[in-house]
């Protein structure tokens, strides 16, 4: 077990979380509350298709090229400095984006946003790490989980709101001005509550490694943004090549390096990969799923944005349910749970799917996606925590990378791959069954892995046990 590091003494956590989760809410609704008004700021700023897909995928492409690089910052300035310092440029770039009089604005005030995002949300994740520990660590883990995934979601519903009630005649503007009170609120209670960081040596920022990693995740991540729209031309496929062939450099690279951007020794620890992978494709899957069933509801049911949205809240009810409560489960239930979560998700979308997928019910829908909703969190939310005690507190930094990026990119991946399976389809019906039937198959991928990581951390545990056992007999011969 890691112990609380000593900065943390006399500091009341529970507002330290409540201004961390607070920070990485306003990064994660940013992601997904343009997406709601991009038609209203297409008219009004008479902007092209391009700027408007630019403004929507620009601060997903740009946070998950900069997470590694940020994440290692924060060892290097230490966190509390780079969180209040991604926060405040965070908070900047939102009262640009709420003013920007045209579409060109726009686009660099949301790129000069996501760098603020890249740099404040990894190291909610490192300090949740360093600074909790046992089950106070899973309990604040399950809060962060909750409030990681939820944002996406909660970023519909209240991008729909705020555009919908036209506050002050200010159109979509709102929508990014609501970061600034709270932003300025953050920034006036974080440095009172957030510790700093303990003293120790820091290392330098790999810039070897910092340019071969930004190229990689570039021409990994602009072709799945925008290749599909394009249908897939050659100078994407071309990109995903390159990116592919500059990442397996990156790690060569960094194993042999004195200080690395990315500690890769954080892989090592027994089913530490196959728990992230199980992570990973959970989360992935959840983004396209979010996707393909808000769109079917708008184009075949005829839903609006807003009530798109808050037809996910029995999801977000089931998924918030289970966050809060799995860390007071019995602990060999607590070993199942990323087991059958996966399962659970997988059930509840695909039974959804199959019956309501032409005629949506609103309450015979609430038990399914309950079901899905509380499957997620329980796939996710134990075995992140699992894996986080699984390292080193100077590796802390390497998994809130790792965490971060992971899941934009196998989110990005997903909508690439599963959205163009959704658009081809001869009707929005069967493009998302097929879209939930590819889930169900990555979820059960999910759960191997998840087997896989308990497994694996069972063999170390009974081997540890074994030489225990043997060092003591051979001390009593």
């Amino acid at each position: 077990m890691i112990p609380l590091a000593p900065s943390t003494t006399g500091v009341r956590r529970g507002r330290m979380l409540a201004v961390l989760l607070a920070g990485q809410v306003m990064a994660s609704m940013d992601g997904s509350i343009v997406s709601v008004a991009a038609e209203t700021m297409r008219e009004e700023l008479n902007a092209g298709g391009g700027a408007i897909q630019l403004i929507v995928s620009g601060y997903l492409l740009t946070t998950g090229v900069l997470l590694v690089t940020c994440a290692r910052i924060g060892d290097i300035v230490g966190r509390r400095r780079a969180f209040l310092l991604g926060l405040g440029w965070f908070t900047g770039a939102s009262l640009l984006c709420g003013l920007a009089p045209d579409a060109t604005v726009l686009v660099v005030a949301r790129i000069v946003q996501a760098v603020g995002a890249a740099l404040l949300t990894p190291q909610i994740f490192s300090l949740i790490q360093v600074h909790w520990d046992g089950a106070a660590r899973r309990r604040a883990i399950g809060l962060y989980s909750m409030v990681l995934a939820l944002g996406v979601a909660l970023g519909q519903v209240i991008g729909g709101l705020v555009a919908g009630a036209d506050l002050f005649g200010l159109s979509w503007r709102p929508i990014f001005l609501i970061n600034v009170p709270l932003g300025v609120l953050l920034l006036a209670v974080g440095p009172r509550v957030l510790p700093r960081s303990p003293a120790a040596e820091r290392p330098r920022l790999d810039l070897a490694g910092v340019a071969v990693l930004t190229v990689a995740m570039t021409a990994l991540t602009v072709p799945l943004i925008f290749g599909s729209d394009q249908g897939w031309p050659a100078w994407a496929w071309i990109s995903l090549a390159c990116g592919a062939v500059l990442l397996v450099a990156f790690v060569r690279y960094e194993t042999r390096v004195r200080d690395p951007l990315l500690d890769l020794a954080a892989l090592r620890p027994a089913g530490v990969k196959p728990g992230l992978a199980a992570c990973w494709i959970i989360m992935g899957c959840y983004t396209v799923f979010l996707l393909t069933l808000t769109l079917h509801l708008q184009a075949a049911l005829g839903y609006s944005p807003l009530r798109a949205g808050l037809a996910f809240v029995p999801y977000a009810l089931g998924f918030g349910a289970l966050s809060l409560s799995w860390s007071r489960y019995p602990r060999r239930l607590l070993g199942a749970l990323p087991i059958a979560g996966p399962i659970a998700f997988a059930a509840g979308a695909a039974v959804l799917v199959l019956l309501y997928r032409d005629r949506w019910d609103p309450v015979g829908t609430v038990p399914l996606l309950l079901l899905a909703g509380a499957g997620h969190a329980a796939g996710y939310s134990p075995l992140i925590a699992r894996i986080t005690s699984l390292v080193e507190p100077r590796q802390a930094s390497a998994i809130s990378a790792l965490n971060a990026t992971g899941p934009v990119l196998a989110g990005v991946t997903a909508v690439a791959g599963l959205g163009t399976v959704y658009f081809a389809a001869p009707s929005s019906a069967e493009g998302l069954l097929r879209v939930v039937t590819a889930v169900a198959v990555l979820l059960a991928i999910g759960t191997a892995c998840a087997t896989r990581a308990a497994l694996a951390r069972r063999t170390v545990k009974i081997t540890e046990r074994r030489s225990v056992q043997a060092s003591a007999d051979g001390s009593r011969g």
